[in-house]
């Protein structure tokens, strides 16, 4: 199976560059992405990055922290645009699961993107709720989890096996701390991978031999060296 790759950013040069990249197969956003971008109307920068962004999908998020707010928020950015998806995270800031929203907007025919999952079992709760004919991205955040110290893959292994008895349901790994990442998710079958800018841009120029690195790291050596004219 092929692994996707999604390009996670917000802002919107950056959007409109990628965009264009065949490698590149759609795109992840959240508030904190696009607050760092620079957006004081968050409706209006998500139309924004969707007239630069028609034809791959978009996966926009909700803030609001109940139902009612992520209801409407969530049919507002729904109505943006076909390509959208909609970010639903898995549980609100006090911790009770999203699973009546889930299941109101998978039953609409609302494609969803649900972020801030860690394991199998938060997996298994979001699947029990969805309607199996509407498209569903899981997004299990991967590096956030091996940042805290845990073992993310066995989660995301049981996750993609969970996924299988769904046809539209997707597992997207998400927190990518390095393009080897990339390889993994490909290895063990994971649909899709959100990635950096930066990162993608290092996926592209894979293929290089040991030796290559090896002139290259030692030629950034010599170079700094000079231009700073350090003497012994």
């Amino acid at each position: 199976m092929s692994t996707k790759i999604f390009c996670d950013i917000a802002d919107i040069k950056t959007v409109n560059k990628f965009t264009k990249k065949k490698i590149v197969k759609g795109f992840t956003t959240n508030p904190s992405l696009i607050r760092k971008a620079g957006a004081k109307d968050y409706l209006n920068y998500c139309s924004k990055i969707l007239k630069n962004c028609k034809n791959k999908p978009v996966s926009l998020e909700v803030f609001g922290d109940n139902y009612g707010e992520m209801k409407k928020q969530a049919l507002t950015l729904n109505n943006l645009g076909k390509n959208v998806y909609v970010k639903i995270p898995v549980c609100n800031s006090k911790g009770d699961f999203s699973g009546k929203i889930i299941n109101f907007l998978s039953n609409n025919k609302v494609k969803l993107n649900i972020t801030a999952v860690y394991t199998a079992f938060q997996t298994k709760k979001i699947l029990k709720v969805i309607n199996k004919k509407s498209d569903i991205i899981i997004s299990i955040f991967i590096g956030r989890a091996s940042d805290a110290g845990k073992d993310p893959l066995p989660e995301l292994l049981k996750s993609i096996k969970l996924a299988k008895k769904f046809k539209k349901a997707k597992i997207l790994w998400a927190s990518v701390r390095e393009p080897y990442n990339y390889l993994q998710a490909k290895k063990i079958g994971c649909h899709i991978i959100t990635v950096p800018p930066n990162i993608i841009e290092k996926i592209e120029s894979f293929g290089k031999s040991y030796n290559q690195l090896t002139l290259e790291t030692v030629k950034t050596f010599i170079t700094d060296s000079r231009k700073s004219k350090f003497k012994i």
